[in-house]
C-alpha cells in the first residue's frame, strides 16, 4: 500500500529549481508514494507538469507577508485533509516554503523534509531560521549546499547530500533545422545559448561582455526575469545587439538545447543546476563558472570548461576555443552525455531521496534510523 507524500513548492516562477521538483515526483516508485504537489496558485506550468504525470495538484493558499496566519491556517486544514506520511518542501532560498514547514508540523505530519535547491543571504545568518527547524532531514543538492546550510547552524545530523537527476533521454535528440534557423536568421551560424532566468545571479552581464570578443557566435537567451530590458540596453551599448536573441520564458527546452552548438551557464552561484544536466545529457559541451554546485556536475576539460565567475575574458577565451575545435566540442558532448547516464539519473535521485523518506518515518515512528 503506497503512503501519501505531498511535495510542496511555494514559488510561482518555473526555474531549475522547480524542474528539478517535476523529475523526483516523477521518478518515485507509485507502489509506494503517492505524490500530491502543493503549489503556488500561479505556478500554472508547474501544475500542468505535475499533471501530465498524473499527479494530484492542489493550489496552496494566497499568503499576504503581513498577515500570514490565514493562510497558514488555509495550509494546516488542507494538510489535515490531505494526511500525508511526507510533507516534502522544496527550497529556492533558506526562507522558502516557511509558511508551509509551520502549517506541516502543526499538522503533526508524520516526516517533515525539505529540499535545498539553493542558499542565498540571509539577514542573519547566525543562527538557523525558525522554519528550517521542523524538517527532521534537510536534502542538499551539492556539498556546496550542505555547507552554506551546515553555517547556518543546521546540524549535521539533519544534512545529507542528494544530488539533481534529470531523466535522460534513450537517444540524444536530433536539431530541427526550421528552429535553429529561426534562431540563427542572418546572424553567425555557431549558436551559444543560456537558458536561465535574466536574474543578477545568472551572471548575464558577464556574458554580454564576453559575447563582444567572440564575434563569430550568435547568442540566445531562453528565459524572462526583471533584468531583460536592462540586459536588451546593455546588448546596444556593447554592439552585440544584432547578435543577441533574447526569447523570453520558453517550455521547448530541450529542442533548444538540440539546436544549440555550445551552452553557456555564466552564474554567480547555483546549488547544482539542472540546466547544466539537460544540456549534458542533450550531448552539448557546456562552458560555465567554477562555482560550487555546478563544479559537482561539469568535469573541467571533459564535459566542458569552467571559468571564473564575473571574468569576460575567460568566459570569451573558453567560447573561443570550443568554437575554434569542432572535435573538442564533439568529445565534451559525449562525454558529459556518459556523465549524466552515470551520475545524475532522476531514478537515482528518486532512490536516495526515498531512502531518506524511510529513513525520517522510522525515526518518528520510534525506530532506528
Amino acid at each position: 500500500m503506497s503512503r501519501r507524500v505531498v511535495h510542496y513548492v511555494g514559488s510561482d516562477l518555473h526555474g531549475g529549481s522547480e524542474q528539478a521538483s517535476l523529475e523526483l515526483i516523477a521518478s518515485l516508485d507509485r507502489s509506494r508514494w503517492e505524490p500530491v504537489l502543493l503549489h503556488h496558485p500561479d505556478a500554472t506550468r508547474l501544475a500542468d507538469g505535475a499533471r501530465s504525470l498524473s499527479v494530484e495538484t492542489c493550489a496552496a493558499p494566497r499568503l499576504q507577508a503581513r498577515w500570514p496566519v490565514a493562510g497558514t491556517l488555509r495550509l494546516w486544514r488542507m494538510l489535515r485533509a490531505l494526511n500525508p506520511a511526507v510533507f516534502h518542501a522544496h527550497l529556492s532560498w533558506p526562507l522558502a516554503c516557511r509558511h508551509g514547514l509551520v502549517a506541516a508540523w502543526l499538522a503533526r505530519v508524520p516526516a517533515i523534509v525539505a529540499t535545498a535547491q539553493l542558499y542565498m543571504e540571509i539577514e542573519d545568518p547566525r543562527r538557523p531560521p525558525l522554519s528550517l527547524r521542523p524538517p527532521r532531514r534537510i536534502i542538499a543538492v551539492s556539498e556546496e549546499v550542505k555547507a552554506r546550510y551546515g553555517e547556518l547552524g543546521v546540524p549535521p545530523a539533519k544534512l545529507v547530500v542528494v544530488r539533481n537527476g534529470i531523466r535522460v533521454p534513450s537517444s540524444v535528440r536530433p536539431p530541427d533545422p526550421a528552429l535553429r534557423a529561426a534562431l540563427i536568421g542572418n546572424r553567425p551560424e555557431y549558436l551559444v545559448l543560456t537558458p536561465a532566468r535574466l536574474h543578477e545571479q545568472k551572471g548575464h552581464t558577464y556574458l554580454l561582455a564576453a559575447a563582444a570578443r567572440v564575434p563569430d557566435a550568435t547568442f540566445v537567451f531562453a528565459g524572462a526575469g526583471p533584468l531583460r530590458e536592462e540586459l536588451e540596453r546593455e546588448s546596444v551599448s556593447l554592439g552585440v545587439a544584432d547578435r543577441c536573441v533574447f526569447l523570453g520564458d520558453r517550455a521547448d527546452v530541450p529542442d533548444l538545447l538540440a539546436a544549440a552548438d555550445l551552452v553557456v551557464l555564466p552564474s554567480l552561484f547555483e546549488g547544482l543546476p539542472v540546466v547544466v544536466l539537460e544540456a549534458m545529457a542533450a550531448g552539448r559541451p557546456v562552458v560555465a563558472t567554477s562555482i560550487g554546485g555546478t563544479d559537482e556536475a561539469v568535469a573541467h576539460e571533459v564535459t566542458g570548461l569552467l571559468v571564473p565567475p564575473r571574468d569576460p575574458g575567460a568566459l570569451a577565451a573558453a567560447m573561443g576555443r570550443i568554437r575554434s575545435d569542432p572535435e573538442l566540442g564533439r568529445r565534451m558532448g559525449e562525454a558529459g552525455r556518459e556523465r549524466v547516464e552515470g551520475e545524475f539519473t532522476a531514478e537515482a535521485t528518486a532512490c536516495a531521496v526515498m531512502r531518506v523518506y524511510d529513513d525520517v518515518l522510522s525515526e518518528a515512528e520510534g525506530g532506528a534510523p
